[in-house]
C-alpha cells in the first residue's frame, strides 16, 4: 500500500488498535479498504449481528458504525 509508506493512509495495524478496543465482546471478522476514499471499514459480529465500522484512513476517526 504505498499511500500508507507515503504516510497519507494510517497502517491497518494503527486502525485495528483505534477500533478494537472499542468493540470488546465482539468477533473481529477483518476488514475492507476503499483506496479512492481512503476508508477503511472494519466488520465485526456480535450476538448474530453484522457490525461495520468505518473509519478514516488519513486521521484514524471513526465516522460512523452500521448494523444489519
Amino acid at each position: 500500500m504505498a499511500r500508507a509508506q507515503e504516510g497519507r493512509i494510517l497502517p491497518l495495524k494503527e486502525i485495528e488498535g483505534r477500533v478494537l478496543p472499542s468493540m470488546r465482546g465482539s468477533q473481529y471478522l477483518g476488514f475492507d479498504f476503499e483506496p479512492d476514499r481512503g476508508i477503511y471499514t472494519l466488520k465485526f459480529l456480535r450476538d448474530g449481528t453484522v457490525i461495520w465500522v468505518e473509519v478514516d484512513g488519513r486521521s484514524g476517526q471513526i465516522l460512523g458504525r452500521t448494523s444489519n
